[in-house]
């Protein structure tokens, strides 16, 4: 069988993949074998080189994933590049902040909208697509959501986020228990606090970053590569027998 996480030749798609986290995992994927389709509002240039010095193949699809507008274009522009898609990475989203008696309902769409109808509602399209080669090769579609340490937590003054996050988990569940036949494994990832360009400001917070880091018993702020190699495991054939499955890469914050 060779290396269970080699992902030579195969094909994938992760969202928000310009910086931080979705750069992360977009990066590690190439560098696993996987060429690539970068899909969100920003540009992913540096992305793309990245994983151009890889020696893999990576692609830019501009699309704004706060609607499901888009969703079936971006499908058809990933399949059009790439052949088809083997692995889908849902890791855009973003977060709205203010106290639960004061939240609007404009914040609370906005994020839910994003987080978790336009994840289905892509994910569904990419289901129907890798059920049609899974079927037919024998081989297995690998989705990999991004939740939240959120999903498990309640968190303060992020109420549409913890319901999006708390949604993703509970919807990983569920496309597992009706796709795993289907040959798609569905899980997600919860990251932990990652050093990225959105959390900048907690870390230069000297008070915040103290607190942060006595809760962490590994001792140290994640890395967007920590989740890469997580993302490499469940896209792989070696998590062919994983499914609904959340896997926290928090350095042991949960666990405290």
């Amino acid at each position: 069988m060779g290396n269970p996480f080699d992902l030579s030749g195969r094909k994938a798609v992760v969202t928000g993949a310009n910086t931080g986290i979705g750069q992360g995992i977009a990066v590690a994927l190439a560098r696993a074998g996987a060429d690539v389709a970068l899909v969100g509002r920003s540009t992913a240039s540096d992305t793309q080189s990245l994983i151009e010095r890889e020696g893999r193949k990576a692609i830019q699809i501009r699309a704004d994933l706060s609607s499901i507008a888009p969703t079936g274009d971006v499908v058809a522009q990933a399949i059009d590049a790439l052949g088809r898609i083997d692995i889908l990475v849902n890791n855009a989203g973003i977060i709205r902040r203010a106290d639960a008696l004061d939240f609007s309902e404009e914040d609370w769409d906005a994020v839910v909208d994003t987080n978790l109808k336009v994840l289905f509602f892509l994910t569904q399209a990419v289901g129907r697509h890798m059920v049609g080669w899974a079927s037919q090769s024998g081989e297995r579609g690998k989705i990999v959501n991004i939740a939240s340490m959120l999903t498990f937590q309640g968190g303060i003054r992020v109420p549409s986020y913890t319901a999006s996050k708390s949604g993703v988990g509970g919807l990983t569940k569920l496309l597992a228990n009706e796709w795993a036949a289907k040959g798609i494994n569905v899980n997600a990832i919860a990251p932990g606090y990652i050093a990225t360009n959105n959390t900048a400001a907690l870390q230069a917070d000297e008070n915040r970053n103290r607190q942060i880091m006595e809760r962490i018993p590994e001792g140290r702020w994640g890395d967007p590569a920590d989740i890469g190699g997580a993302a490499v495991f469940l896209a792989s054939r070696a998590a062919d027998y994983v499914q609904g499955h959340i896997l926290a890469v928090d350095g042991g914050w949960l666990a405290r």
